[in-house]
């Protein structure tokens, strides 16, 4: 079982996605356990106050290394697993996040996810407790919740069974390293449209053929940047080359 904590001060906006579909089935089959922390409740004053002007001046308030230093000690503690914690902390300077990013957290047994408001972080934290600093994309978010929803998602449905078959997720878009290829279904006639003959000719190979080649021109279409890391086949180089004579 992957053990998730979330540390939040608004622990409210994951009752619902915790849930509701995949991330439900998860914690029903048992392959994830979901631990939210109102990390204010951590606060070593009487106010509970988990934030403060920052030295030197600026804009804004940054929050105090306590209650988070804290928070995730107990975390730890709580989960018992036989090895440290990756604590994540959701951060636009973070590193941008992808689906290899997600196949290698969903190889874990303990992942603790820090989301934070208000300026910053005190650099303690950075510097002591966390082990990855991600970022869902270059734009700024209010807090750091919206984007640990998205991670926590794409990790869960990687976990064993949780998808009923393995490989419901081995074609997705970006596990490949390709675009994922285009879906139909029926009816084979929708008002004109029809599927393409190769998909109902019932011949698996040139099926598998299909989706292959039309998986590398979605690509080249619409993320091209992904084919500089790409390991092509001779094939697939031919193919390649009738795209760009195509488009010419």
């Amino acid at each position: 079982m992957m053990n998730i904590d979330v540390l939040t001060l608004f622990p409210e906006m994951f009752h619902g996605v915790f849930g509701q579909s995949i991330l439900k089935k998860a914690a029903e089959q048992q392959a994830a356990r979901y631990n939210i922390v109102n990390f204010r409740e951590f606060a070593d004053n009487k106010h509970q106050t988990v934030d403060d002007y920052p030295y030197g001046g600026g804009a804004g308030m940054v929050l105090k290394p306590q209650p988070i230093f804290d928070a995730v000690k107990s975390c730890q503690e709580h989960a018992k697993t036989t090895k440290p914690p990756r604590v994540v902390l959701l951060c636009p300077q973070g590193e941008r996040y992808n689906q290899k990013k997600a196949e290698e957290l969903s190889k874990e047994e303990h992942i603790i996810f820090v989301c934070g408001h208000y300026e910053g972080y005190d650099e303690r934290i950075r510097q002591h407790v966390v082990t990855d600093e991600i970022s869902i994309g270059d734009f700024v978010l209010t807090g750091g919740e919206l984007g640990a929803m998205v991670i926590i998602d794409s990790v869960v449905r990687l976990l064993p069974n949780v998808l009923g078959k393995e490989e419901s997720h081995l074609q997705d878009s970006f596990s490949t390293g390709l675009l994922e290829h285009p879906h139909y279904t029926r009816p084979a006639d929708f008002r004109g449209l029809k599927v393409p003959d190769v998909l109902t000719s019932g011949n698996h190979r040139l099926i598998d053929e299909w989706r292959e080649k039309e998986s590398l021109k979605r690509t080249f279409e619409r993320r091209p940047d992904l084919l500089e890391a790409f390991d092509l086949t001779e094939k697939q180089k031919k193919w390649l080359l009738e795209f760009e004579n195509q488009k010419k």
